[in-house]
């Protein structure tokens, strides 16, 4: 299986800005921003799909909501709102086949996203 983009930035094959890293999971600013604030994070185990989640994988999603909690507070986006979304195969917006949460905000988000 060839190496998704994230897992080249996990192994450190191609540059990103990290915006936080510990044993589980990567974050990184996103190179195709919606938003002023437009961060990704990563699992460093790669899962294809949500629809590939097992329940040994609920402790690493919930730690990535939390990371997208704290970066908000960190880029001070978590008073005025943030959204954060996964995306789910190519009907869904996936673009790359490793999960991520997007942690988007900065400016008003608009209801239905699209």
């Amino acid at each position: 299986m060839n190496k998704t983009i994230f897992q080249k930035i996990i192994d450190r094959e191609i540059p990103a800005r990290i915006l936080y890293e510990d044993e589980s999971l990567i974050a990184i600013e996103d190179i195709n921003p919606v938003a002023p604030v437009h961060a990704l994070i990563i699992p460093k185990k790669c899962i294809e799909t949500l629809n590939d989640l097992n329940p040994a994988d609920a402790d690493i999603v919930g730690k990535m909501i939390l990371v997208a909690r704290n970066l908000a507070k960190e880029l001070k986006i978590d008073q005025s709102g943030y959204r954060t979304v996964f995306n789910c195969n190519s009907d869904g917006g996936q673009t790359v086949s490793h999960i991520h949460l997007h942690l988007v905000g900065g400016r008003k988000m608009n209801w239905p996203p699209g």
